[in-house]
């Protein structure tokens, strides 16, 4: 596995692949990496002949108040995990590259990036799809993988791939949770164990809802209220959001017949974690 830290030599690997005609699949993580990180390399060696994964810790998604100087390097540990996966490159650039001095230019998918996580962590999404077109730039791949934990940051990727054009395929992975339900984050190392047992209302809360709507109800109204009167039997959750939207514009629905996102926010202690559910559209 090679390691690359300069954006030239990322670039010089990429056209030598076209050259070669091979496909590139990529997996872009801030690091800290576990098992559903790795469930998406899984999903690009599916589809492509040289897999990137890139490992950066993006300073402009990260609000002013938000644990950017705290959010676990581990760049050793994840490079033995994606070596034992079958990863070829890891891009793991500097900051100073990915941001030269003086450099202003950034991408803002309007709109979808104001929604659920972007009305709460205010420039989060113009973090996301800066760092995102330029890592696309670099490596240059026949296709993304991202995970449906993130759904909201997949709809704006979504939306800013087709804006501008962007030639590669976005996949998108299954969530992966631990045995009791909970998403697996890079975060949950944050929970204490009091936490970690707290934050599994979110599941419980998602759960019900599913359950709810295969009984037949389609009432987005009802379906919240349903998540909420979950949410609320755990005291320490400090709710950010629960939504019921369109997975692709995140504008809310009024029945889920036509299939929706319930998404949900909430923090534990110092931790925020977020959680959820896509519900088909119905026969």
């Amino acid at each position: 596995m090679r390691i690359i830290r300069d954006i030239r030599e990322m670039q010089a690997a990429s056209r030598i692949a076209r050259a070669q005609a091979s496909t590139i699949g990529f997996v872009p993580t801030m690091g800290a990496l576990h098992a559903g990180h790795l469930s998406l390399v899984q999903q690009a060696r599916k589809r492509a002949d040289l897999i990137v994964v890139s490992i950066f810790v993006n300073p402009l998604q990260f609000g002013p108040s938000e644990d950017f100087a705290q959010y676990p390097r581990t760049l050793e540990a994840d490079c033995e995990k994606l070596e034992g996966v079958g990863v070829d490159i890891v891009f793991a650039p500097p900051v100073e590259q990915m941001y030269p001095a003086g450099a202003t230019t950034v991408v803002c998918v309007e709109g979808l990036s104001e929604m659920l996580d972007g009305r709460s962590r205010p420039g989060h999404f113009k973090g996301v799809s800066t760092v995102v077109a330029k890592l696309f730039h670099i490596v240059q791949p026949d296709y993304a993988i991202f995970g449906q934990k993130d759904a909201a940051q997949v709809a704006v990727l979504r939306r800013m791939v087709r804006d501008l054009n962007m030639d590669v395929e976005l996949v998108v992975a299954p969530i992966v949770r631990e045995a009791d339900g909970l998403a697996l984050s890079s975060r949950n190392a944050y929970l204490t164990t009091d936490e970690r047992r707290q934050a599994l209302v979110l599941h419980r809360a998602l759960e019900r809802v599913a359950a709810h709507a295969k009984s037949g109800e389609i009432s987005a109204a009802n379906l919240r209220k349903v998540a909420l009167s979950v949410l609320a039997a755990e005291p320490a959750a400090k709710i950010d959001y629960c939504e019921i939207v369109d997975p692709e514009t995140l504008e809310a629905v009024e029945d889920v017949s036509g299939g929706a996102l319930v998404a949900v926010a909430a923090s534990f202690g110092k931790t925020r974690l977020i959680d959820n559910l896509l519900l088909g559209k119905r026969d």
